[in-house]
């Protein structure tokens, strides 16, 4: 397989990022959790009128026909600068589920920017953000149904909820919602890993700006080990989420287990972030851990995505099962 991205990726990826540049993107999310979501509201639009949210979509519906290829490349992006909203749900798995059945109409305003928000047990048992979504769909038992909110709770990230939901009226009986929760699990793997990146941005940029000792911090021994540990875990997960996604794609060679090569992208992306935002913290220390700064913002959601769509304890019995 070739993992190596080709131009259009990379130049999708740079429009993708120069867009949330702009937007502030911290700012957004800061918004996001005080109840104030007309910020992100705009960035939604701005992401739908770039296809972000069609890529999943076909050109039928308003969509732009793409691959997971594509789609792990944007969630990637939309992880780094800590965008918030039930993207993973509306970018991947929701226009999984809806495909072929009697609401794929649905599937135009998706692409149009609306969000949605969906729960499918075991991975996803509380549906994400669905307080802000415009339709919420339950997967239970093989029936797709709209949804209605039960009970909302908050999560570690303040700019993220997770809601328990009942079904309301039935979409599509027998579906087989596999196919929907690897996407998920994959686009929220990319988002771990533009997270990790982005923490690790953040702590090579403040040890090479703090001083001690008449010395840059980050020309120390112990921070340098620290930065590079991330960096690999970084890195080593990247081939791993572009190797599950031309999988998805049907481009993995015949025999491949394309699930099992998600849960090992899940599993690799969450344990790189999670040591991207330990070594962030200890090379940041005090005020690393203050809300002003905007490595808490990355620090909490990496916490709160680490369990999003699987666990990593789920995600290695699916491999341990398949070996």
């Amino acid at each position: 397989m070739d993992f190596l991205l080709a131009d259009f990726h990379n130049d999708l990826a740079s429009s993708v990022d120069a867009l949330l540049t702009k937007a502030d993107s911290p700012a957004v999310a800061r918004a996001w959790a005080a109840g104030d979501r007309a910020p992100a509201a705009n960035v939604f639009g701005q992401l739908a009128d770039t296809g972000v949210f069609g890529l999943l979509i076909d050109d039928e519906h308003g969509g732009a026909g793409a691959g997971a290829v594509e789609m792990a490349v944007v969630a990637e992006v939309l992880g780094r600068h800590g965008v918030p909203g039930p993207l993973a749900e509306t970018v991947a798995v929701a226009p999984t589920l809806l495909a072929g059945t009697d609401a794929a109409d649905d599937l135009g305003a998706i692409a149009g920017g609306r969000l949605v928000s969906v729960a499918a047990a075991p991975w996803a048992p509380r549906a994400a953000d669905a307080d802000a979504a415009s339709q919420v769909y339950l997967l239970a038992d093989g029936t797709l149904s709209t949804a209605q909110i039960t009970a909302t709770h908050r999560t570690v990230d303040p700019a993220r909820t997770v809601s328990e939901v009942s079904a309301s009226d039935p979409v599509a009986t027998e579906v087989n919602g596999t196919a929907a929760a690897d996407l998920g699990a994959l686009a929220t793997a990319s988002q771990l890993l533009g997270l990790g990146d982005r923490m690790l941005s953040i702590a090579s940029e403040y040890a090479v700006a703090r001083k001690q000792f008449g010395r840059a911090i980050g020309s120390f021994q112990a921070v340098k080990h620290h930065l590079a540990d991330v960096a690999i875990a970084l890195e080593m997960a990247r081939p791993l989420i572009h190797g599950a996604a031309v999988g998805v794609d049907g481009g993995a060679p015949e025999g491949t287990d394309v699930g099992r090569d998600i849960s090992a992208a899940k599993v690799a992306a969450a344990d790189a972030a999670y040591l991207a935002s330990r070594h962030a913290l200890q090379v940041l220390g005090a005020i690393g851990y203050t809300a002003e700064h905007d490595l808490s913002l990355y620090l909490t959601k990496t916490r709160a995505l680490i369990g999003a769509w699987g666990t990593p304890a789920a995600h290695r019995t699916r491999i341990l099962e398949t070996l």
